[in-house]
């Protein structure tokens, strides 16, 4: 046993330990300081999973594994908890026991989504998720203190989760008791095609469904989104999302690949229908938090055309578009949150006139919304070309163009918030301050959403160097 492959693991554990005591000894006053000692911890460890990045190796034979694929997903998990921490600076409202706690609940968060994408077994990937899951429970309900709207939407999600881990874990039990094995690689060695195994794979499909907001498992996500904390907000809906597509890819094209001509069909038509409810649902939305929450359901649904692939272009096109999602998403939310301090809401046409108020903020939201809408040249065109392109060449020409024709009417909705922005009638004119990281925030995510649309080459390749260790 090579204790060196978890070192990424003990670092970021020890890490988040550190903090909730040091949240306990240091002064009343200073417990929000701790945010500058998460930032450079998180930086740290996103060096540590680099240093491991080309490793190929597993602990505990393959119960465990170390490879560019999980490291890859590792790196934009703790990407994103350090982007996250960024936003709670300029995040206003109370924070329970002052914030000490939540930046160490969020590291475990990030431990969990860690341990997930390295699983190779159905035990040691349901344990990393619920160590993920249960954070996001505590984050989603406590994070925001006596705040009515985040306790209804923790208890919702502690629900709706609970429900969902049930029935996945359910269907590893099936799958268990048809292979005899939780090993993920060894369940594909079984042919077996009884009524028991595809029952375990449909729960297995249904609670990876949950995770990532696939239509009809996406009920919990506008609810969710509305009620969080915006910074909870923005860390489920990048860092969760991106985590369930890892292992969801992991399992289903290890342990089904001599199944994938029953189970392709299936993830087309559910993506179709993701990327149309999304869309669609998302047009009448007057608040922008739940607009971004069906635009989020959406951007699944593109990404699930990466698994319908089932080859390495499919999966290099799913890592490279969780990371420029990521990029693009927090962007988006870090306005609102700006945002939502001056005004105390979230009401699309509260934004009326923000481009005379702060050029900052409105042109960050406009170039973060079109790149999640694939308008080239920003970064979602080339993360939708790659994940369109590998669909095409499997096939499914009919998916790629209802993909296309989603993207379009997605720019609608968001082109209604930039013509709120930009043509509505200003009612207040007091200039809205940005503070200086908040503002590094905006500029990075605006700036990379450009960059890597402009040049996508680099992460282009990381992410194939990735895709090809599941191969």
């Amino acid at each position: 046993m090579d204790y060196t492959l978890l070192v990424p693991e003990i670092f970021v554990a020890s890490l988040a330990c550190l903090l909730l005591i040091l949240g306990l000894i240091a002064p009343k006053g200073e417990k929000r300081g701790l945010v500058l000692f998460a930032i450079v911890g998180i930086i740290a460890s996103i060096v540590v999973v680099a240093a491991h990045f080309n490793m190929f190796d597993g602990f505990l034979g393959r119960m465990y594994l170390v490879d560019s694929y999980a490291s890859y997903f590792k790196v934009l998990f703790l990407v994103s908890v350090l982007l996250v921490c960024l936003t709670t600076t300029s995040y206003f409202k109370p924070l329970a026991g002052e914030g000490s706690e939540a930046y160490a609940i969020m590291l475990f968060a990030t431990l969990g989504m860690m341990i997930l994408v390295s699983a190779g077994e159905l035990i040691t990937l349901y344990v990393g998720m619920e160590l993920m899951t249960i954070s996001f429970y505590i984050l989603t309900a406590n994070l925001a203190g006596e705040d009515a709207r985040s306790s209804e939407a923790g208890l919702k999600y502690l629900i709706l989760g609970a429900v969902s881990s049930a029935v996945m874990l359910y269907g590893f039990t099936l799958l268990y008791g048809v292979t005899g094995t939780t090993l993920i690689h060894q369940i594909a060695l079984h042919s077996d095609s009884s009524p028991a195994f595809w029952l375990g794979v449909v729960f297995a499909l249904s609670g990876f469904g949950f995770k990532v907001a696939m239509v009809p498992f996406h009920m919990w996500a506008p609810e969710i989104y509305e009620g969080a904390p915006p910074p909870v907000t923005i860390f489920l809906a990048v860092a969760s999302k991106a985590a369930g597509f890892a292992v969801f890819v992991r399992v289903f094209l290890t342990a089904f690949p001599y199944h994938a001509d029953h189970w392709v069909p299936i993830i087309a038509f559910l993506a179709a229908i993701t990327m149309i409810l999304g869309n669609l649902a998302a047009i009448p939305q007057q608040n922008i938090k739940r607009m971004l929450a069906y635009s989020s359901i959406a951007q699944a649904g593109y990404l699930l055309v990466g698994l319908v692939a089932a080859n390495q272009l499919g999966v290099k096109g799913i890592l490279f578009y969780t990371m420029i999602y990521v990029f693009a998403n927090v962007g988006a939310f870090a306005v609102t949150i700006v945002f939502n301090n001056v005004s105390e809401s979230d009401d699309i046409a509260d934004y009326s006139g923000l481009a005379q108020r702060s050029p900052l903020l409105a042109a960050t939201l406009l170039i973060c919304m079109l790149s999640m809408a694939g308008i080239p040249p920003l970064a979602g065109f080339a993360g939708k070309f790659y994940l369109f392109s590998a669909v095409i060449d499997q096939g499914f020409l009919w998916l790629a163009i209802i993909g296309l024709v989603m993207s379009m009417i997605s720019v609608y909705y968001y082109l209604s918030v930039a013509r709120v922005m930009y043509l509505g009638q200003v009612t207040d004119y007091s200039a809205i301050k940005v503070n200086g990281s908040m503002k590094l925030l905006l500029y990075g995510c605006m700036i990379l959403s450009i960059i890597l649309g402009v040049y996508p080459d680099a992460l282009a390749q990381i992410a194939n160097t990735a895709a090809k260790f599941m191969f």
